[in-house]
């Protein structure tokens, strides 16, 4: 663990993340459902600008929907947010009307600004986040509506997009046909992240089955044998790369559940949170830099706010972690965080560049924050 030259008491770090969770509240969670919201498509735009408003639609995703599902899930029950399971329902729906294939099965990638289908291909990412999505939200309402669309996405996934190695195709024509994308990191880490809230819902013993098969696939085909760091492409593809804010987003997965805490893939993700550290995480800010090269060498030293959230929610899985989490939770609040909002993305000096707030990253923000409400027990 690095070395942090202040420290903090457990009130000085409760009293900073009650600040950080309140501006959650108050400011970034009514951006979605006031000026983020278009109420004819009953979607959330996909951005908004430094003001507040839309950015000119070009698509609205299945995914952004169903992050924005999760999201106001998380809520529902919540005081101040009196009207999350009404938008929830809303979100619900509107992945069903909007996206869902009838003739082929599965859910379209994108429609465009009237609503009619765009991007018609089918990917694991999408599939990923609607299982996520749907196990979070039939949990606080248990409609048998959501379990069933729950059922049919596993079951898309089951039978569409796995291989006979326990990974899966990243990428789908729209009738299922190949595109020959092979496997790629993200949405795999994305469906164990949905294999498991699943299991935190229900007993499923194909998903687990599932979710153990392709942790070991993910061991076998995408981890550095050297740092233990999971790749974003197999091993051996040309123009490999590897993601900090991955290592600790997968290694927060791995250490929350005993089904993969003693797996192979845990002991690498240890090796791989501790490299990733020493290599992308500025000891002096605390800001995580974008895409390294295995050597340490940063390719892309973009700061990205979800990058900086997986990172502090990691923390609060690792031994006398005090420290850190107050430097990090600072860093999050003072660079990250504004009165109107958040910046997405610094650059390499710390200068913002990228101002306008996707309709995806709360989710980030969302998981993060509960797994310092964990923390704090």
């Amino acid at each position: 663990m690095p070395d942090v030259s202040s420290s903090a008491s457990q009130p000085e770090l409760t009293v900073l993340f009650a600040a950080v969770q309140q501006h959650f509240h108050d400011v970034i969670v009514p951006l979605w459902q006031g000026p983020g919201w278009n109420a004819e498509l009953v979607l959330p735009y996909e951005a908004l600008d430094a003001e507040h408003r839309p950015l000119p639609p070009q698509r609205y995703r299945a995914m952004a929907c169903a992050r924005q599902l999760y999201l106001f899930s998380s809520l529902i029950g919540e005081p101040g947010v009196p009207s999350a399971e009404d938008r929830a329902t809303a979100l619900f729906r509107s992945l069903q009307e909007h996206f869902h294939d009838a003739e082929h099965g599965g859910w379209f990638y994108s429609i465009d600004a009237q609503g009619a289908p765009l991007d018609q291909r089918k990917d694991l990412y999408t599939h990923a986040f609607i299982i996520f999505a749907c196990a979070h939200y039939w949990a606080k309402v248990r409609e048998p509506r959501v379990e069933s669309v729950l059922n049919a996405a596993l079951k898309v996934v089951s039978e569409r997009f796995a291989s006979d190695d326990g990974l899966y195709e990243a990428s789908l024509d729209r009738d299922w046909s190949s595109l020959k994308s092979g496997p790629l990191q993200n949405p795999l880490m994305h469906l164990a992240e949905a294999f498991l809230a699943t299991l935190s819902v229900r007993q499923d013993a194909a998903v687990q089955l599932a979710l153990g098969s392709l942790c070991d696939a993910m061991q076998r085909r995408f981890i550095d044998r050297q740092h233990g760091v999971m790749m974003e492409k197999p091993l051996g593809a040309v123009d490999n790369w590897f993601e900090p804010g991955h290592q600790f987003e997968w290694f927060f997965l791995l250490e929350s559940t005993p089904l993969l805490k003693n797996s192979p893939l845990h002991a690498s993700l240890e090796r791989a949170f501790t490299y990733a550290e020493q290599v992308g995480v500025d000891p002096q800010t605390g800001t995580v830099s974008g895409m390294l090269d295995i050597d340490g060498s940063v390719r892309d030293a973009t700061q990205r706010i979800w990058a900086q959230a997986e990172y502090l929610r990691a923390l609060t899985l690792r031994p006398d972690s005090q420290a850190l989490l107050h430097r990090q939770l600072n860093a999050l609040q003072q660079r990250f965080l504004h009165a109107g909002g958040w910046y997405e993305c610094l650059d390499a000096a710390g200068i913002v560049s990228r101002r306008d707030m996707p309709s995806t990253t709360p989710y980030h923000l969302a998981t993060c924050y509960r797994g310092l409400i964990e923390y704090f027990g």
